[in-house]
């Protein structure tokens, strides 16, 4: 961390860094340069942040919650299964994503109440939990992407997924996926660095952020924002969307011929009286509980479709329009449409836990012993 090397540095770094430090919300120092100032005023423009902040932060406990059971609850039923892994992963981005935005949300209500922090809560924020957030939600997205393909060759390819879906395989590339897409968050201390400046207005010296201004920590923003958090998530939601489609046609087609079969066998004998009969049932009751798993895959990524898709917009746009930024002259816009987009990702962490407590019978068990709903299993299980 970068300390400045005397006062008056460090009085000149605060005021081209912020000259308003009353209210948080109010970043821009001229209102003549954004142009948003005219859609929204400063009272309206406080309402509308405050209720997304305090809506969010309701959501986010929610998500803090849900996705605490889901990991206790796959933890208890162990990991033999290699989607118990990739489930594990993308509850506990969930959970992390669900913390960075209650420190963001903590630090502005703060601030915007005047309560004197140590640190500048916009700027410090942004590099502490602003940024994290962001590229754990290409994290949750890419796990997202890989549990969907999962899915997919147990489909198309049953007899050799076994062999390229292993516990170990999944655990090796939650691994990878957290390294390239989680890791690249914290090159952002590139292009910015901590200070301590003195601030005039409260006579104290706080803990604040300013920009490297070199040309290659310049190039380097852009290059890997661009490659790690647009490309990124945009390919992943690509991934989740084509092998959406290609679970929902394939569970049609097989969903069709397992009530033709069966409707056809039902017709000729009775399964007592035909042995070939009674094995393909129990075919067709193995194959049942791997569709009961596809279904939920189904799920998840039909929620995470839908909760990314403002995501997409936004970050489409962001590449798109230069002003169109934290910093740009439509900053106001900005802000308030990057907190409607971002409530998406926790509603998506919180709804998981109730797809798999209605899908999979063995984690409804568990929860249920875990929370006490059922006094006879638990009593049963610490018998056993």
């Amino acid at each position: 961390m970068y300390l400045g090397s005397s006062q008056e540095n460090n009085t000149t770094s605060y005021s081209a860094l912020n000259q308003m430090t009353d209210n948080l919300f109010h970043l821009w120092e001229d209102h003549n340069e954004d142009p948003s100032i005219h859609i929204l005023s400063d009272e309206e423009f406080d309402i509308i942040f405050l209720f997304l902040i305090y809506t969010s932060q309701l959501i986010n406990n929610c998500a803090i919650i849900a996705n605490s059971l889901s990991i206790a609850v796959f933890v208890k039923l162990g990991f033999s299964e290699p989607s118990n892994i990739s489930l594990t992963a993308l509850a506990i981005c969930d959970f992390t994503l669900a913390v960075l935005y209650t420190w963001g949300n903590l630090c502005f209500l703060l601030t915007y109440h005047n309560v004197r922090l140590p640190f500048h809560g916009a700027n410090v924020t942004s590099l502490t939990g602003g940024a994290q957030w962001v590229f754990l939600s290409s994290t949750v997205a890419w796990i997202t992407a890989f549990i969907s393909f999962e899915r997919c060759l147990c489909i198309l390819v049953p007899l050799k997924v076994r062999r390229l879906i292993t516990p170990r395989g999944t655990f090796v590339a939650m691994l990878i996926i957290i390294f390239l897409t989680f890791c690249p968050s914290f090159f952002i201390y590139i292009r910015y660095e901590f200070v301590w400046v003195f601030n005039p207005y409260i006579n104290i010296t706080i803990l604040n952020t300013i920009p490297v201004n070199s040309e290659f920590a310049i190039l380097f923003e852009k290059i890997y924002i661009v490659i790690c958090g647009v490309i990124q998530p945009l390919l992943a939601f690509s991934i989740v969307l084509i092998c959406t489609v290609l679970l929902v046609i394939q569970l049609r087609k097989i969903s069709s011929w397992r009530i033709s079969v069966m409707s056809a066998k039902s017709q000729r004998l009775k399964p007592e009286e035909n042995p070939a009969a009674s094995s393909s049932a129990v075919e067709v009751s193995i194959s049942q509980k791997e569709e009961r798993l596809v279904r939920k895959v189904v799920a998840i990524a039909t929620i995470f479709i839908v909760s990314f898709i403002p995501t997409c917009v936004m970050l489409i746009c962001d590449v798109v329009f230069d002003e169109f930024n934290q910093f740009g002259v439509f900053r106001r816009l900005y802000i308030i449409s990057g907190h409607i987009t971002s409530l998406g990702q926790p509603i998506s962490g919180s709804v998981n836990i109730l797809i798999y407590y209605k899908m999979a019978s063995k984690f409804r068990s568990v929860f249920k012993r875990l929370v006490r709903l059922d006094r006879q299993e638990q009593e049963r299980y610490e018998l056993e």
